[in-house]
């Protein structure tokens, strides 16, 4: 909760107006029983209606400032509750761009996407009720007691002893709540899993006929989102019986003692109901604090699950504006690399050199370590021993922004944005030109399908592309790595869906630009034409060198390339 605390400094100004014009509200709820007891006192009772129109004049202008008042508050209010949540959107979201591959194994997506949004929110309804009513609610059971106390010492001592009892039940209720809205936000975000599984992966579910064990699944995660919300606000639902029974039960024990009271003349019917009133409204105080016991509890809830992103210290080498900023020529070379996940090892001393404009192919099994050495080069993983350097120079010196800005990935899960076909391939380069576009376009071998668009390049994408071929996509995302014209350009496992007349076209495409490729690749046929290729063996560069030095030197490599022959024959 403290950061929370800290982003709301931020608006100060707002929640100060808010709490003062609370405190109007407050006063007034606190003098309007005595003024009451004026009236029936020194006007009803004597039959002196002139104090009764003066008092009650006063209450009606009491009561408009009040008004007037609490409509002002929720302004603020709203404007000190929203900005928070504004900011903390904001900050959350930089906080999940700078994340590491090892935060993203720490936090699951449906669960970022929670805290984003329904934790932010119940934040924004903490900070609103707070600034609204929060506050007022146990300044008025403390100042209402000492209200009552001058007007009866005995009768409000029967307060004295019933309002600390169900205080200190209330706050044994808020711990247990604060844990039980804890797992309802973690279950929201498991459903949120199943249901994003569900949505992204639709058309497997219908064409393996599962979609009765996916309802299953389904349904059994809502239930138990069902069951732990049901306990929580069972929980809360019964607080507010129990506090009411108990104030209606001292209320009445005020009556029957005042009533004596009244008839022995130690007190005036004004009076009593005065204290009656100030015992009403704190019972009804009471009433408001289960409500707003449910709020914090929620909201405290999600304060220590968003203080879990934000406390997520962002790598330094993201943070470090002094490093060096210069154009790449595109030479990579690794020394005795070796990089670990999840502290198992994937790749081990590997170590090579790609000269500038060079074309390097990587092939291996499945698991063999090429997408993570790929991964290295523009810092999406950090290696853990060896050296990496780009034009001679230790790739720690270079700044990271400025060094992805030169390099062009295509990872082998094709990404596609909502938008048109020009805003796909232009999201490469901030203010690309329509020329630009197109020429990258071309280079991709996808412009002839695109002009074949009801609307060309304006064409308006589905969900994911989901109207494209996986080719297609492949090759628009092919076009947006182009575009940039970067000076490292690595395709992993980008052209698996293309036919090899396409394929054959693209690479030849490709040997056009300047830049240095990386090409991880299952058919040894797209990189026969490579300068040099990895053969990558459970995380070991086992051997390197041109197709034809291969064939000669690898039987590893031999026995790969006479299996595709044979499965292609």
């Amino acid at each position: 909760m403290q950061k929370i605390i800290a982003y709301s400094m931020n608006y100060k100004t707002s929640a100060g107006i808010a709490l003062c014009l609370m405190l109007i509200e407050l006063i007034v709820e606190l003098v309007q029983p005595l003024i009451m007891a004026k009236i029936i006192d020194g006007g009803i009772l004597v039959e002196d209606y002139s104090t009764v129109a003066l008092w009650g004049s006063v209450l009606i202008g009491l009561s408009l400032l009040a008004f007037t008042a609490g409509i002002t508050n929720s302004f603020f209010a709203a404007h000190f509750s929203q900005g928070v949540g504004y900011d903390l959107r904001r900050d959350l979201f930089a906080k999940v761009q700078k994340f590491t591959h090892e935060n993203f194994q720490q936090f699951s997506t449906p669960g970022l996407i929670t805290k984003i949004t329904n934790d932010v929110t119940q934040i924004q309804s903490l900070l609103f009720m707070f600034v609204r009513i929060a506050l007022r609610a146990p300044l008025f059971i403390i100042f209402g007691l000492m209200m009552a106390f001058t007007i009866n010492v005995q009768l409000t001592f029967i307060l004295v002893i019933a309002v600390p009892a169900f205080l200190g039940f209330l706050f044994w209720v808020l711990k247990i709540g604060v844990r039980l809205f804890k797992r309802v936000q973690l279950k929201i975000d498991r459903l949120n899993t199943v249901i994003r599984e569900n949505l992204t992966g639709i058309r497997l579910i219908k064409g393996f006929n599962r979609e009765e064990y996916e309802s299953d699944r389904f349904l059994h995660v809502n239930k138990q989102l069902m069951g732990v919300n049901k306990r929580a606000l069972w929980l809360m639902e019964v607080a507010m019986p129990v506090v009411m029974l108990g104030m209606n039960a001292s209320i009445l024990l005020i009556l029957w003692l005042g009533a004596d009271k009244l008839s022995l003349g130690n007190i005036q019917a004004g009076e009593l109901v005065a204290l009656i009133n100030y015992a009403t409204r704190i019972m009804f105080t009471f009433g408001l604090f289960t409500f707003l016991i449910m709020i914090f509890s929620r909201g405290n809830a999600s304060a220590e699950r968003i203080s879990e992103v934000l406390d997520v210290e962002a790598p330094s080498y993201l943070e470090d504006s002094e490093k060096i900023q210069q154009e790449l020529k595109g030479e990579v070379r690794f020394e005795r690399v070796s990089f670990f996940h999840s502290d198992h090892p994937v790749l081990h001393n590997v170590s090579f050199h790609a000269q500038p404009g060079q074309t390097i192919g990587l092939l291996g099994e499945t698991g063999a370590g090429k997408t993570s050495l790929l991964h290295l080069i523009p810092r999406l993983y950090e290696k853990h021993s060896g050296e990496i350097y780009l034009d001679d120079n230790p790739i720690e010196v270079f700044d990271t922004k400025s060094l992805r800005k030169q390099i062009s990935l295509v990872p082998q899960d094709v990404h596609l944005f909502s938008g048109s076909v020009r805003s796909n391939i232009a999201w490469g380069k901030e203010n690309a030109k329509m020329s630009e576009v197109v020429e990258a376009a071309k280079q991709a071998q996808i412009h002839s399908f695109i002009k074949t668009l009801p609307d060309g390049y304006d064409t308006v994408l589905g969900q994911k592309g989901v109207t494209f071929s996986g080719g297609q996509k492949q090759r628009l995302s092919i076009a947006r790595a182009l575009v940039r014209k970067p000076k490292i350009l690595i395709l992993d496992d980008s052209t698996s869906a293309l036919d090899a007349y396409t394929e054959m076209k693209l690479l030849n495409s490709l040997k056009t630009q300047q830049c240095t490729v990386f090409i991880v690749a299952q058919k040894i046929s797209s990189l026969k034409e490579a300068n040099q290729i990895l053969l990558l063996h459970q995380g070991k560069l086992i051997a390197q060198g041109s197709h034809e030095e291969l064939l000669n030197e690898s039987p590893y490599y031999r026995e790969v390339f006479q299996s595709q022959r044979e499965d292609v024959m």
